[in-house]
């Protein structure tokens, strides 16, 4: 059994039974892409389907499956499959995100220490943010239930607020069209106008507020982490009940919370001067 606690924040429990291995396609998958890793040339159907012990009709499936995904070529001229680069390119996420929480880590406990809050790293992935980094304090009663591969949405979230900023309108056209603009709270921005007017706000200011817009009774304060070119990487935020995070304590302490994140960018690369000279 597994238990999934506040996923995408919204403080929903929900119980998943654990799926057998032996007929699971998702399994079935992961080993055509083992076995094509594993060979340093392209590969044909019939010895692809053998070495898995695979009907081949079966293996042409699981091909075409990861061909659409972009994961598996075929040469047009000797019908052989291969992997592609976005293997690696989802590797060096990985790797980033690994590089990224390690950086993060003595930033997130002076933030935490100073708020005396929960703080989370989050990124973006396909339309939502995922946190890679939560940290707790072990003496709060009441904390932020999120968990490391939480997703969340972005339209009501100061995290993903921050993401949207490094897209136009246009991505913004995609994110409703996939996902929607669900209504979590009576706070939850749910018109494609007022979340833009939202986001330039956010722009201006330079961080992003979630006040009870994804749950009712906690707020949150996040500010961005910019790389070496001025795109905002990851997102770090605050997050605690409404009653103890306060808008007069976000106020107070949201200089020191910019200082952290302009310090952690800087190891990622960003000058602030450089890059508005660029942007110049």
């Amino acid at each position: 059994m597994i238990t999934q606690v506040g996923n995408g924040g919204s403080g929903v429990t929900r119980t998943v039974e654990k799926p057998s291995l032996k007929n699971l396609s998702a399994v079935k998958a992961l080993d055509v892409l083992e076995v094509l890793a594993s060979h340093p040339e392209p590969m044909r159907l019939q010895d692809l389907a053998g070495q898995l012990q695979m009907n081949p009709s079966t293996a042409l499936r699981f091909l075409v499956s990861l061909e659409t995904c972009g994961y598996v070529r075929q040469d047009p001229e000797t019908s052989k499959y291969r992997l592609t680069l976005k293997i690696c390119a989802m590797a060096n996420k990985v790797s980033e995100n690994i590089r990224l929480q390690e950086l993060a880590q003595p930033f997130m406990k002076k933030i935490a220490s100073r708020f005396q809050e929960s703080v989370c790293l989050a990124v973006e992935r396909d339309f939502a943010v995922v946190y890679i980094g939560v940290l707790q304090l072990p003496n709060q009663t009441l904390r932020s239930i999120q968990q490391i591969g939480n997703r969340a949405p972005m339209h009501c979230t100061g995290t993903g607020k921050l993401m949207l900023l490094n897209h136009d309108p246009d991505y913004l056209d995609q994110l409703i069209a996939s996902k929607g603009l669900p209504q979590f709270t009576p706070h939850t921005i749910i018109g494609r106008q007022r979340l833009l007017e939202e986001l330039a706000a956010v722009r201006r200011q330079g961080y992003a507020l979630d006040r009870e817009e994804c749950e009712l009774g906690s707020n949150c304060l996040a500010t961005p982490i910019r790389d070496y070119t001025g795109q905002i990487a990851a997102a770090i935020s605050v997050t605690g009940p409404a009653a103890r995070l306060t808008e007069a304590k976000m106020r107070e302490n949201l200089p020191f919370l910019l200082e952290q994140a302009d310090e952690l960018s800087g190891f990622l690369g960003y000058a602030p001067m450089r890059n508005q000279s660029n942007a110049e």
